[in-house]
């Protein structure tokens, strides 16, 4: 989506009247601007500016992990150590654990709603296979109760977690196998020198305890995504000797994995703006890129402040590097790793530097890179995003490659640092790293790959506007929609574009980049490693903005309305043109927006009025003057085609008709 137009909305100083309303229009002022839209107000844990209360908490998940990656089998398994803590003011008589693994099982409620080719070989059958689980509290280990329900597990506690800081440690040892290539998420594939493993979902995480809804024990179907609480990482990885693991934050123990050569290289590369090799094409699968030449080697690494982890594996890994910039000169390294198959000055022999440049944009506009190290890995995963790591599709080339890079890492804005809840509100991760990607297509290397276009939303000649407008229609869910609940036809449409494109239209046609940009920081800035709902964001943009905007979130997030404005009728102050015209305009359908009206006149002079969303605030249509000096050939609503009108027949008023 290309961003052009730029519009401030001011009062109209003309004289105004308003008109008994036409027909053949379903537009309801109380209904669009519905005093009880948001009326709770703010509470202790979340403000009414759309900010974290004065009370505000959430539980904290620190992780200690050991996994040993199985060749033979292509299975993981682990132990880990999770040290919770409940800070919120209940005693929590249980806890729950999501088994995302588990959506692979044949009995799983994923397998029942996709099918059995939900694997891509209706052989696969995965899953976690629980071993072990303890409870340790005061330092004593003890058996934990614990009930496996689909994608869920839930530990009753023999005496309850206290409030407000009480801690426990969960011991749980387990195995699974690999999901095969084409299961989304994570997976395996075979490359020329070997195979390459996408790692995720691949431990037992906490699930989310908040004041909003409590436990969030939505199982996972595969549409919803995930929702996190914040912790510690530290895990290791034993592969074998020949293999390199790159992962989420930083490897701690590079003088056992690494050969000094490849140190040195990695010292070269965060003073380098230039891509650095740290592995070279012709040293895969040499002895020497490696300080051993048997056995198995333990990767060990850490992330601190981060809601998940996950790695990548293989003995057919190129890996180079170059250094980020980030606005506080803070030290920060963009890593890339993928198999020969992948390289080339059109493919990934350009991925550091678009990772690199993706960091420094989105740290530069918005809010900066918290991690010392990014990661993208071409593989199995056609696109998928962790903390500090990405997975994306290894034969991805040129444009192509920069969009699904430059998205991926973007994640880590949304919902990495700013951690919304994406399996209920996948909009609030897609749409808005969506509509941060469109801003940085234009700042990548001059525009190279400038403007953003989602390749199936073409057909009108480019315009986001009328491309939006098969997707207003009340037989299709409105954004503000669980994600599991929208049909994968719709997903995109929805969750991706329309978010984006609202975004889009808030910020150029309604209050402006300079108020916009302004409020959207604001709003990471306050919800950075928190948990940000719907109305937190709303309320915020309406505070930092300054404006009442909850027509624009209730039409256009919580339902799913049309705009349609018309130009009704012109008629002449006295019936003499050059005393000034009078021009009625109506809005005929639910959502409503501000009108930019452009008149022009016989004697060749034109001009343009703007005018807010507030006429519609008791009318549903609008009268006003406009001081032309002679007769009005033409009037036209929305002249530079930026709003999604579902109706452009009637938006042009001209002397012939």
């Amino acid at each position: 989506m290309c961003i052009e137009k730029k519009y401030f909305w001011l009062p109209v100083l003309f004289f105004i009247t308003p008109l008994i309303a036409q027909e053949h229009s379903s537009y309801d002022p109380r209904e669009t601007f519905d005093p009880l839209f948001d009326a709770n107000g703010g509470s202790l844990y979340r403000s009414a500016d759309g900010t974290p209360g004065p009370g505000y908490w959430q539980n904290k998940a620190d992780y200690k992990i050991h996994a040993r990656l199985n060749e033979g089998d292509a299975s993981i398994t682990a132990d880990e150590v999770i040290a919770y803590t409940n800070n919120s003011p209940n005693n929590l008589d249980y806890v729950w654990l999501y088994l995302d693994q588990n959506r692979f099982r044949n009995d799983s409620r994923s397998r029942a709603l996709s099918g059995p080719n939900l694997s891509g070989t209706e052989e696969f059958n995965g899953g976690f296979d629980i071993k072990d689980v303890s409870i340790s509290e005061g330092g004593k280990l003890q058996p934990a109760h614990y009930l496996i329900t689909d994608t869920r597990m839930q530990i009753r506690l023999a005496a309850a977690l206290k409030s407000k800081g009480g801690k426990i440690q969960i011991h749980i040892r387990y195995s699974f196998k690999i999901a095969p290539q084409g299961l989304g998420r994570s997976g395996w594939m075979n490359s020329k020198n070997g195979l390459v493993y996408d790692i995720a979902q691949w431990y037992p995480r906490m699930a989310v305890y908040d004041d909003i809804k409590g436990w969030n024990t939505l199982p996972f179907l595969g549409s919803g995504e995930f929702y996190l609480d914040y912790g510690d990482y530290d895990f290791s990885v034993d592969v074998p000797w020949d293999q390199i693991v790159a992962a989420s934050g930083e490897l701690v123990n590079p003088g056992e994995v690494l050969t000094k050569t490849e140190i040195g290289r990695l010292n070269k590369a965060r003073k380098s703006n230039r891509t650095v090799y740290i592995i070279s094409p012709s040293e895969i699968g040499k002895g020497e890129a490696r300080p051993t030449a048997e056995g198995r080697d333990v990767w060990h690494y850490i992330i601190h402040n981060a809601r998940d982890v996950s790695w990548a594996s293989s003995r057919a890994f190129i890996w180079d590097a170059a250094k980020v910039n980030l606005p506080s000169s803070k030290p920060c390294l963009a890593h890339s790793v993928y198999p020969i198959e992948s390289d080339g000055d059109t493919a990934w022999g350009r991925a550091t530097e678009y990772l690199k440049n993706s960091v420094e944009i989105f740290s530069k506009h918005w809010f900066e890179y918290p991690y010392p190290n990014a990661v993208t890995v071409g593989g199995p995963v056609g696109g998928m995003e962790y903390p500090a790591i990405v997975f994306c599709w290894y034969k991805s080339t040129r444009k192509e490659l920069w969009m699904v890079i430059n998205h991926e890492i973007g994640h880590n804005w949304f919902p990495m640092i700013v951690g919304s809840n994406e399996r209920e509100d996948a909009w609030m991760d897609e749409g808005f790293n969506t509509f941060i990607d469109i801003l940085s297509f234009e700042d990548f290397n001059h525009g190279e790959y400038a403007p953003k276009r989602d390749g199936e939303y073409a057909p009108n000649g480019g315009n986001p506007a009328r491309e939006v407008v098969p997707y207003l229609s009340d037989t299709l869910p409105p954004i503000l929609t669980y994600a599991d609940n929208i049909p994968g036809k719709y997903v995109h449409p929805l969750e991706y574009f329309k978010t984006s494109f609202g975004l889009v239209l808030l910020r150029n046609y309604i209050v402006g980049p300079e108020r916009f940009d302004y409020a959207f920081r604001n709003y990471i800035k306050n919800w950075a490693f928190k948990h940000p709902g719907p109305f937190d964001f709303f309320r915020c943009m309406n505070n930092a903005a300054g404006e009442n905007l909850n027509w624009f979130w209730k039409g256009w997030f919580v339902k799913n309305w049309k705009l349609d404005q018309a130009v009704t009728n012109v008629a002449y102050v006295d019936n003499d043109p050059s005393k000034g015209s009078l021009i009625t305009i109506q809005n005929n359908d639910k959502m409503v927006m501000p009108v930019t009206v452009e008149v022009k006149e016989s004697n060749g002079k034109s001009g343009r009025v703007n005018l807010p969303v507030e006429i519609w605030l008791s009318h549903k249509t609008w009268k006003f003057k406009y001081h032309s000096t002679s007769a009005i050939d033409s009037v036209i609503v929305d002249p530079d085609f930026q709003l999604p009108d579902v109706d452009l027949s009637n938006n042009v008023w001209s002397k012939q008709q």
